[in-house]
């Protein structure tokens, strides 16, 4: 897809021009336009009535003018942004429309570069496509072409922008990879053909004797119901001198989780494959670190593992022990993401990491708190909290902070092990998920992202989203920034 900002719109530059207008607030391009054509937007606009609403003039030659209503523009928000992007892709979409000039109204809260890249990103969210399973690849999205006006943007914006969105792009597409294909050993093969595509990233993949070598008997046991060898995957960035600290990013990478013995329901167990959003994540946010150049060290680990009820599988009872030397009871052996995480974020210690943030698809019970909004952070770190919290406001993809106080910790009690692996009841489940990984934690300062809401739309669309690469990168840039 190419995207340039322009300096100024005119009719025949693309196939159709597409104006925001507001309701109490005429702009100074719209009564150019007017001018120009002999008030067609005054005749377009008189029966725009809700926010959304759009009407279309084609001329003789085949360009187009669209006007789209965006409301009061004392009501004109980032999300009001969203949305008409939002409106106007489908609009192009169905049309089959290969190129366009957007001009909507900039924001009075934010600067014309950020508009930008919101823009940007969410016409690339409208127009992925994952056609490699379509006997009839004959139907892509014909869009090629967007031009941007809007004063005041720079053009490497629309370079960055790009970058995350490639980051977002890698995401998607390995966590929409059905679970016969994206397996552990698949997803390391994608990593290392990441690496050799940038020089700034190194890759090594540990297997599962090396993991046995190490002691990662909690990670192992998740994996031994499986044909599918477990995976751990280390891939580095150096954007920054060796000697500086790296942030460590670890996700949750199970190709399939079938809920072990304690198997999940049929219903929508077939969505299970995106059980590895977390490290499809970590890889997506490496590839942007690598685009954009940013001065700064970051180390992915991908913890990836298949959870199966074969005849190998752990049982509910059963007694690990993990790297750390801390012995697990298995209550639930679908509570097995916990199980790979503890042992990798311990395996984390050695790089004597600035932070360490963990991504994973890790329970349900945070759907019920924040639903697909917002992801959920722990911490007992407040200074990572708050540039996490920050990251997420400035890249417009949420996060909300969930508590980890001590009193949670009971729940984990185990009268024959030092911990059980999930609490006998449903409550605050998502919280005491985090008090289990804070168990492996103790050496740096953590924070845990719970993506169970927000990696995936669910249903008859589903879809990986790709989040929260958006966050992630804008966390390692605001770090790096403030590094230089």
């Amino acid at each position: 897809m190419n995207y340039k900002l322009i300096t100024e719109p005119k009719l025949n530059q693309t196939q159709c021009l597409i104006m925001g207008i507001f309701t109490d607030s005429p702009s100074d391009l719209a009564a150019q336009l007017d001018k120009e054509h002999a008030d067609l937007i005054k005749l377009l606009s008189k029966n725009l009535t809700e926010v959304g609403d759009t009407a279309c003039h084609t001329q003789a030659n085949g360009h187009s003018l669209w006007i789209i209503q965006c409301g009061k523009s004392t009501n004109y928000t980032a999300d009001n942004i969203a949305k008409r992007v939002i409106d106007i892709s489908a609009l192009l979409l169905k049309q089959r429309m290969t190129s366009a000039t957007i001009c909507l109204p900039q924001l009075k809260s934010h600067t014309a570069d950020w508009q930008i890249q919101q823009m940007l990103l969410q016409f690339e969210a409208q127009r992925y496509q994952l056609l490699d399973f379509k006997s009839d690849k004959n139907k892509p999205h014909c869009l090629e072409s967007i031009h941007f006006y809007l004063p005041n943007a720079h053009s490497e914006t629309i370079k960055s922008a790009k970058a995350i969105a490639s980051g977002i792009y890698l995401a998607r597409n390995l966590a929409n990879m059905p679970a016969n294909v994206a397996t552990p050993t698949h997803i390391a093969q994608q990593a290392e053909n990441l690496a050799k595509q940038h020089a700034a990233l190194s890759i090594t993949i540990h297997d599962q004797a090396d993991m046995k070598k190490m002691g990662m008997g909690s990670f192992l046991a998740v994996a031994q119901g499986s044909h599918e060898p477990p995976q751990l995957i280390e891939i580095h960035y150096q954007g920054a001198d060796k000697g500086i600290p790296p942030v460590v990013l670890v996700g949750k990478g199970i190709t399939f989780d079938s809920g072990g013995i304690s198997l999940k329901p049929a219903d929508g167990m077939n969505e299970m494959k995106y059980d590895m959003a977390g490290a499809a994540s970590v890889l997506g946010t490496l590839n942007a670190c690598a685009l954009l150049k940013l001065p700064i060290n970051v180390i992915g680990l991908m913890a990836c593992a298949e959870n199966m009820p074969g005849g190998g599988a752990i049982k509910p009872g059963d007694i690990v022990t993990s790297m750390s030397g801390q012995t697990i009871e298995i209550v639930n052996t679908d509570a097995e993401g916990r199980l790979v995480l503890c042992d990798t974020l311990t395996y984390a210690e050695r790089f004597n990491p600035r932070f360490v943030v963990d991504i994973a698809t890790l329970t349900g019970a945070v759907i019920v708190a924040l639903g697909s909004i917002n992801t959920g952070i722990m911490t007992n770190d407040d200074e990572l909290a708050a540039l996490l919290l920050k990251a997420a406001q400035e890249s417009e993809d949420k996060a909300w902070r969930l508590p980890l106080d001590e009193a949670y910790h009971e729940a984990l009690e185990s009268p024959i092990a030092d911990m059980i692996n999930a609490s006998f009841d449903r409550s605050a489940g998502s919280v005491v998920a985090g008090c289990f990984l804070s168990k492996y934690t103790k050496k740096y300062r953590w924070a845990h992202l719970d993506i169970a809401g927000t990696g995936w739309v669910s249903g008859k669309k589903r879809n990986a989203t790709g989040r929260p690469v958006a966050l992630l990168v804008q966390f390692l840039r605001d770090l790096a920034n403030h590094a230089r």
